[in-house]
């Protein structure tokens, strides 16, 4: 399935959804006339755990072509949010997960030019998440070095404490699209919070495709581009940790809840690492996308 956070209008409250064509299925209203309580919201979703993910899944099969009078609106109509548009915990990050984009920071961003033997983790807080098309920000007294990296995002279903590889991807809800904006002239003796960490430095979305429907994390093309001009082209094969390491390695200190997100990491092609280095500016328009996932597009704005 591929679900939606989404408003009918302006003035309507957040509402969860599911699109299936060209059309966004409201799960709660689907759920109404088949006789099941579905919930409102993503979290609420994946707070119930596979047994609701697998009967709404059977209910949209049930009435496909034939939605209910106000069950569904035109996907051209609403207005589409980040997918859990305000996470209960910060994003997880991963650095320098890709081989490439090790060797471009070490000679950009005076990173270690050897392979990391562990992932590197850092955090982004539930502030730093914007959905489809909202504007990244750029607030000029605090950068002149906004940059960019497309990943795989990666969103847990179940708690997850200390599990091994081979049973991590059994704890995946679904995968999604997310852009690590990062402001390369904030960091701060190794520490990357602020630098990613800032408002509006979180691009998620524009879905979550459950992880039924991916077969391979690990076969995925992504890219990104800025005013039409591609930057970023690669696979997730080509990730240093693979998803279910992440999982084992994150887990094994600190348990992983439901809805909690791990954004994978990026590869080469970022604008610290180009000759010359290339920075984002208000006027500017990225897009990034997830091959079987989704793309998302933002404008850069001053502030």
């Amino acid at each position: 399935m591929r679900l939606v956070t989404y408003r009918a209008n302006v003035e309507a409250a957040a509402r969860l959804g599911a699109i299936v064509d060209d059309m966004v299925v409201d799960v709660e209203t689907i759920g109404a006339h088949a006789g099941v309580d579905l919930p409102v919201s993503m979290q609420g979703l994946i707070d119930l755990g596979s047994p609701a993910t697998a009967g709404l899944k059977q209910i949209l099969r049930d009435h496909a072509g034939r939605w209910p009078v106000g069950s569904a609106v035109p996907l051209a109509n609403v207005k589409l949010l980040a997918p859990i548009p305000r996470p209960r915990k910060n994003i997880f990050g991963i650095g320098l997960n890709y081989v490439e984009h090790v060797a471009e920071s070490s000679r950009a961003l005076d990173t270690s030019k050897e392979l990391p033997k562990q992932p590197i983790i850092f955090s982004k807080p539930p502030t730093s998440v914007i959905g489809p098309d909202d504007a990244i920000e750029h607030n000029k007294m605090i950068t002149q070095q906004l940059d960019w990296e497309v990943e795989l995002a990666v969103v847990m279903g179940r708690t997850a404490r200390r599990v091994t590889e081979a049973q991590a991807l059994d704890f995946v809800f679904g995968y999604s699209v997310m852009i690590d904006v990062s402001a390369r002239d904030n960091r701060r003796a190794g520490q990357w919070i602020y630098s990613k960490g800032q408002d509006t430095y979180a691009p998620f979305g524009p879905c979550i495709v459950t992880a039924d429907e991916i077969g391979d994390p690990h076969a995925l093309d992504l890219w990104l581009t800025v005013n039409g001009v591609e930057k970023q082209r690669s696979n997730t094969r080509h990730m240093l940790f693979k998803v279910p390491l992440l999982i084992a390695d994150i887990s094994a200190a600190m348990t992983l809840e439901p809805g909690d997100i791990i954004a994978t990491g990026t590869p080469d092609g970022v604008g610290a690492g180009r000759t010359p280095q290339e920075w984002l500016w208000p006027g500017d328009v990225v897009e990034a996308e997830v091959a079987g996932i989704g793309r998302l597009r933002h404008p850069v704005v001053a502030v």
